[in-house]
C-alpha cells in the first residue's frame, strides 16, 4: 500500500554513494532508468575520469526560451553506523512514516521529488513553453571540484541555456520553509609561523609557538566577536555573520625540542555583505602583528559574492514566491551558511535558489539518524509540481525577444 513515489525514494536511498568510494555508476543507471520511463531525453557528460553528470530533459514547446534547471547531487557523506538506530543504507521506515537513511535530507529526497513532480505533470497532460533540465552531479560533498565546478565551464552546460536554477536548501524545524538566495564565501587559510629553535629546557626568544599564540588569539577573538553579534541580534542568521574555526594545528618533533615552524589551519565562511579585500587585509594585519616570519596561504579562496534577486520585480522570483503565497507557504529568506553547488551556478551569472521543501523537520544533514517523514516528502512533490508549472511558464523576457 506504500505510495510508489515513496518506494522509489527508498530504492534510491539504498544505492551506496557514500564517500570515499561512491557507487556513481549505480546511481546514474537508476536515475537514467527513471528518466527513460518518464520519456525524458538523457545525456551523460564525463567531466573528468569517473565523474559523470547525468542530464535529463523535458523539452519545452519554445526551446529558444531560457530553461529551468533542477540540480541535485548524487553523493552522500560518511556515516558512523554505531550511532544509527537502523542501518544507514537500508531506508527503513518506522511506524510514524520516518524514513531513515544517509541522504534522506541531503539530498536524494529532492532528486526524486523533481522526478515525481514531472511524472505528475506529465500524467495530467501538461506541457510548458520553457524546457526543464535535471542535472545529477557528483562530488558536491567534497567541494564539487570534479563535479559542478567543472561542468559549468563545459559547452554542454552552456547548451542548456539556463534561465533559472533550483538546488538544495535545508530542513526547517518550524512551520516556515528556508529559501537561500546566496552563500557565504569559504576561505581555508593555513598560517605558518617560523621562529628560533632550541632545547626545550631554555627560554628561547622569538619562537614559532609564541607567534602562533598571537595568531590564534587574534583569529579567535574575531570569532568570539562574530559569535556574540549573532547571539545579540535576533534578526541575524548564521549566514549573516562570518564564522571562523581553527581546524588544524601542526608542529613539533619532540617534547624537548623547540620547533622552528608551526602551522594552523582555519575554516572561514564570509557572507556576501563583507568586503573581501578588506577582510584579507585584516588577516594580513593579524599575521603581521604576530611578528616576523609569519605567512599565510589559501587552500580555498572563493571570491564570488553573487546573490539571486528576491525582488518582486524579478520575473523568476515573482513566479517562485507567487506559488508559495498561493500554497500558503511561509518563507524565510536566508544566506546559506555552508556551501552548495549553487555557488558555481551563480558564478556563471545564472540566478539560483536553494530550496528543499522540508518544514517541521529537524536539520539532520550529515548527522546520525538522518530521516525524512514520508508525508513531508510527498508534500514536497506537490510543491515542486506547482513551482515547475509556474517557472516553466514565465513569459518571454525582454532579452528573449
Amino acid at each position: 500500500s506504500e505510495n510508489p513515489s515513496v518506494t522509489l525514494f527508498r530504492d534510491y536511498l539504498r544505492i551506496d554513494t557514500v564517500h570515499p568510494k561512491p557507487d556513481y555508476d549505480a546511481a546514474v543507471r537508476f536515475l537514467e532508468r527513471v528518466g527513460t520511463d518518464l520519456g525524458l531525453a538523457c545525456q551523460k557528460v564525463e567531466v573528468c575520469q569517473g565523474r559523470v553528470v547525468l542530464i535529463l530533459t523535458w523539452q519545452g514547446t519554445n526551446p529558444h526560451l531560457r530553461s529551468v534547471l533542477l540540480n541535485s547531487h548524487t553523493d552522500v557523506v560518511p556515516v558512523f553506523e554505531e550511532h544509527w538506530t537502523y542501518p544507514p543504507f537500508d531506508a527503513v521506515k518506522d511506524s510514524q512514516g520516518n524514513i531513515y537513511a544517509r541522504g534522506a535530507q541531503d539530498m536524494k529526497c529532492v532528486s526524486i521529488q523533481y522526478l515525481e513532480a514531472i511524472r505528475r505533470l506529465k500524467t495530467e497532460g501538461k506541457s510548458f513553453a520553457r524546457t526543464i533540465h535535471l542535472t545529477f552531479v557528483p562530488d558536491e560533498e567534497v567541494g564539487g571540484h570534479k563535479g559542478m565546478e567543472m561542468f559549468v565551464q563545459r559547452p554542454e552546460f552552456k547548451a542548456l541555456n539556463v534561465g533559472f536554477a533550483m538546488d538544495e536548501g535545508l530542513a526547517s524545524p518550524s512551520d516556515t520553509f528556508s529559501v537561500f538566495y546566496g552563500e557565504r564565501s569559504p576561505w581555508w587559510i593555513k598560517v605558518k609561523c617560523m621562529g628560533s629553535p632550541g632545547h626545550g629546557s631554555r627560554f628561547i626568544s622569538n619562537t614559532a609557538a609564541e607567534k602562533m599564540h598571537k595568531v590564534i588569539s587574534s583569529f579567535l577573538a574575531f570569532r568570539e566577536s562574530e559569535k556574540q553579534r549573532l547571539k545579540s541580534d535576533s534578526s541575524l542568521t548564521l549566514g549573516d555573520v562570518t564564522s571562523l574555526n581553527m581546524t588544524m594545528l601542526e608542529g613539533g618533533v619532540s617534547f624537548n625540542v623547540v620547533p622552528s615552524e608551526m602551522a594552523a589551519g582555519f575554516d572561514i565562511r564570509i557572507p556576501p555583505t563583507v568586503d573581501l579585500k578588506a577582510f584579507e587585509e585584516q588577516v594580513a594585519t593579524w599575521c603581521r602583528g604576530a611578528g616576523d616570519g609569519v605567512t599565510y596561504e589559501f587552500h580555498q579562496k572563493c571570491m564570488d559574492q553573487h546573490i539571486t534577486s528576491t525582488e518582486e520585480s524579478d520575473p523568476w522570483w515573482k513566479a517562485f514566491s507567487g506559488v508559495c503565497r498561493d500554497m500558503k507557504l511561509q518563507l524565510k529568506l536566508e544566506i546559506f551558511p555552508a556551501a552548495t553547488d549553487s555557488r558555481y551556478i551563480r558564478a556563471v551569472r545564472h540566478p539560483a535558489i536553494g530550496f528543499s521543501p522540508m518544514n517541521r523537520t529537524p536539520v539532520l544533514l550529515h548527522d546520525h539518524n538522518e530521516f525524512l517523514n514520508e508525508q513531508i516528502f510527498l508534500r514536497g512533490i506537490e510543491i515542486y509540481a506547482h513551482l515547475l508549472s509556474a517557472l516553466a511558464s514565465v513569459p518571454p523576457l525582454p532579452a528573449e525577444g
